[in-house]
């Protein structure tokens, strides 16, 4: 739903590893879904990797609200 590419799956010493690519735009909010289906224990980090055109449907609303709020 975040519109996430799972790169990579593994195992770090202990702990479970899901390297994904995820559009920034689509984090906002994730620290608290990661805490709360982990019950806490989940840790994350972000790094940007790169510029990518936005599907046209997804551009579509951005142009939508853009144009609610300059009303």
């Amino acid at each position: 739903s975040r519109r996430g590419k799972v790169l990579e799956m593994g195992t770090r010493s202990d702990a479970q590893m899901v390297k994904v690519a995820v559009p920034l735009a689509e984090m906002f909010g994730y620290a608290t879904t990661m805490r709360s289906l982990s019950q806490g224990r989940a840790l994350f980090t972000m790094q940007f990797s790169h510029y990518e055109e936005v599907p046209r449907s997804v551009a579509e609303t951005i142009i939508e609200k853009v144009r609610g709020k300059a009303a």
